[in-house]
């Protein structure tokens, strides 16, 4: 298991659009990393990095982007397919071998994509839909949520500084977690069951905060988790949705945490085997 070395310095790339934030918060939160570098880009000049030339100057790349959907209209919405270049690029980029972090509404990037599910380790649907062969109703989401997260090996080096886990207010998600590609790394508290949650359908009809005549199955309450995909680590990140996860220094903790992680843990992955 690769460790953390808190003195490296990090050149980062940050990959936003798609979803509203605070801007000036969400970027603080990275302005409070040690010896961290940040690159700020967004959709759709964003897409030309995703390749092992234009990713090279940085040591890992992370998304807080949702790419590949067209809210012009409220419902249906139009879900707009990836250009063939950048799916070769993201393929050459994971063989080339590079740390990746997703954090939160990522999870619901490229929805017409099923490949990009699979790597993040989950999907977000904003309408029902299929997610590795089984259909699924629309996800869910709940605002403000208090919640205790917990590592499930406090030895993990992404659990390092949090241990004892750290509670938090943040949105939560009830989607389709594929705990059967990925490493558990962290758990949530809250229960994810419906009458926890609203209706993204609804939501987009105009409805917020709505679960009437909703149902979904019972979800899981992975709050982390890490995979390996060819050469490359990654680790997504269910919760961060606003100030109150931005500033929080359980949170802080573990952002920082899985990006020194991703990053040491595919460096391990490029060295020759002796």
């Amino acid at each position: 298991m690769s460790t953390i070395r808190y003195g490296a310095k990090l050149n980062v790339l940050l990959v936003t659009k798609g979803h509203p934030f605070a801007r000036d918060a969400f970027h603080a939160l990275f302005d409070a990393i040690p010896d961290c570098a940040v690159t700020a880009v967004e959709h759709p000049a964003a897409e030309v990095f995703f390749s092992p030339a234009m990713a090279a100057p940085y040591d890992a790349l992370v998304l807080y982007d949702m790419p590949g959907i067209d809210f012009s209209q409220r419902a249906p919405l139009r879900f707009v397919p990836p250009p063939e270049a950048l799916k070769r690029g993201w393929r050459a980029l994971l063989a080339s071998g590079k740390g990746i972090v997703f954090l939160h509404h990522a999870i619901a990037g490229w929805p017409a994509w099923p490949e990009y599910g699979d790597w993040t380790g989950a999907r977000f649907l904003y309408a029902p839909g299929t997610a590795r062969g089984r259909d699924y109703p629309d996800s869910g989401y709940r605002h403000d949520v208090k919640h205790f997260v917990t590592p499930i090996d406090p030895k993990h080096p992404i659990a390092a500084g949090i241990e004892s886990g750290y509670e938090i207010h943040d949105e939560l998600y009830l989607c389709p977690v594929f705990e059967e590609l990925v490493t558990p790394l962290m758990r949530s508290s809250h229960a994810f069951v419906p009458e926890s949650f609203y209706s993204a359908a609804a939501a987009i009809a105009g409805r917020m905060f709505s679960n009437e005549g909703w149902t979904h199955p019972r979800g899981s309450n992975l709050a982390a988790w890490s995979q390996r995909i060819d050469r490359s680590q990654t680790a997504t990140i269910l919760g961060g949705d606003g100030p109150a996860a931005y500033e929080n220094p359980g949170y802080r903790r573990l952002v920082e945490n899985s990006i020194r992680w991703v990053v040491e843990a595919t460096a391990a992955l490029r060295s020759p085997r002796p």
